[in-house]
């Protein structure tokens, strides 16, 4: 089969979740015999352009015609199979699917997070859910300044949301949802049901496996309020006040909570700020770990890290809401947390360090619940079935009209993960 892939690639300065399953999706077709070629744009390219190249960017979020032009060259020169449509803010834009349009070229399109029917794509504003922009008009969300807390910056994507549902809706075969627990808020929303496809991400079988019962508790992540950083934080200090656990903690990663994390990790012995891991440290990280911790205060809608750790063989305490529900059977593979509450996550920290025996058979039914739902084999079976479903679409005549104004899954827009500039892991 060949693909070509069309993802706007988040900041390197910042870790992506999105980035990594881009780059493992890409790995892994490869590897099977498929040709995949990418059409990307890099966020790290901005930095590099004019004063005027740089205030023109919000003007094109809603629609790049250069893109379109472009792409659809590429297109009708190559024919691949499918195009496989990832993020596409700031620089790529909706456009991308009109250029499929333009060559007759089926699209399909992960959803990363929820920007069908919320601008930033978290359901959270201010630290808590928010559902104020679904079924209606996003004007809510430039009112309260939900892109990284500017009016100003979150016009764009409102624009875009409001603009592209026609497009959106006419112009993508399948949509993939990464985890179940995502579909049923997007279905709940009015999204169409027979759309939405189930196609969780999966996780390269690591090169370290945890050997032991682990060395320390590890937070690796974006240090972000979403990502239930200050909550960790409350929740630690609560479980050093009662004697620790025994290991510190261990946080690795960056983001805009950094300096305030460091400040509280600074002259501590339990806990160590290690900065920003790459890929090879991060598997070692967690292959040393007693658990990882993932307490999300928004509605994760997958949460890699923790498939990251199943891989290898280490249970996870993570917030009881969102994919996480789905990904953690409580007890058995990990623990879940009362979301939001730091006295229930200190209490799941306590317990998942407390005994050697059992926390190293979640960490066996981890790896089983791995190896059965999460591996490449089954990445790659579910990739491919996607694909051909839609290429099927197509060729059975796959436009469709949009629903009436006022149904949610009219107001969908880009699949773009905007906030905070990077899909964190």
């Amino acid at each position: 089969m060949h693909v070509l892939v069309v993802h706007n690639r988040y900041a390197s300065a910042q870790p992506s979740g999105e980035n990594k399953v881009v780059d493992q999706e890409v790995a892994l077709l490869r590897e099977a015999g498929h040709r995949v070629e990418m059409f990307e744009r890099r966020s790290d390219d901005i930095a590099a352009r004019s004063l005027l190249g740089k205030a023109a960017i919000p003007l094109l979020v809603p629609w790049n015609p250069a893109v379109r032009a472009e792409l659809a060259a590429r297109l009708r020169t190559e024919r691949p199979d499918v195009v496989h449509v990832h993020n596409v803010f700031p620089l790529l834009s909706p456009a991308v699917l009109a250029a499929c349009a333009d060559a007759g070229v089926p699209a399909v399109a992960t959803l990363h997070n929820y920007t069908q029917v919320c601008p930033p794509g978290t359901l959270q504003r201010d630290g808590r859910p928010c559902t104020e922009c679904v079924g209606s008009s996003p004007l809510p969300a430039v009112r309260h300044g939900c892109y990284r807390g500017s009016r100003l910056a979150t016009v764009p994507l409102a624009v875009s949301l409001s603009v592209n549902r026609r497009r959106w809706w006419s112009g993508v075969e399948r949509f993939f949802c990464i985890s179940a627990a995502q579909r049923d808020v997007l279905v709940r929303s009015g999204l169409p049901a027979e759309r939405l496809a189930v196609k969780h991400n999966f996780v390269p079988d690591p090169d370290a496996r945890r050997t032991d019962t682990g060395e320390h508790l590890l937070y690796l992540g974006r240090l972000a309020e979403a990502k239930g950083v200050r909550l960790l934080m409350s929740a630690w200090d609560e479980v050093a006040a009662g004697g620790g656990v025994g290991v510190p903690l261990v946080i690795a990663g960056t983001g805009p909570l950094e300096t305030a994390v460091a400040a509280w990790a600074a002259g501590r012995d339990d806990v160590r700020y290690v900065g920003l891991y790459d890929t090879a440290e991060c598997q070692k990280a967690i292959a040393r770990s007693v658990a990882v911790v993932a307490p999300s205060t928004w509605l994760e809608a997958f949460g890699l890290v923790v498939v990251e750790a199943m891989a290898a063989g280490v249970p996870v305490v993570a917030a009881g809401h969102g994919a996480f529900v789905e990904l953690v059977e409580d007890g058995v593979t990990g623990l879940l947390h009362r979301p939001g509450e730091s006295a229930s996550l200190a209490s799941g920290i306590r317990r998942i360090a407390a005994v050697d025996d059992r926390n190293r058979e979640m960490g066996r039914a981890a790896r089983r619940r791995y190896e059965q739902g999460f591996s490449p084999a089954v990445g790659l079976e579910r990739l491919v079935e996607g694909y051909r479903s839609a290429i099927a679409g197509r060729s059975g005549g796959g436009g469709r009209a949009p629903p009436p104004r006022g149904d949610i899954s009219g107001e969908g827009g880009g699949v773009a993960p905007a906030g905070g500039g990077g899909g964190g892991v």
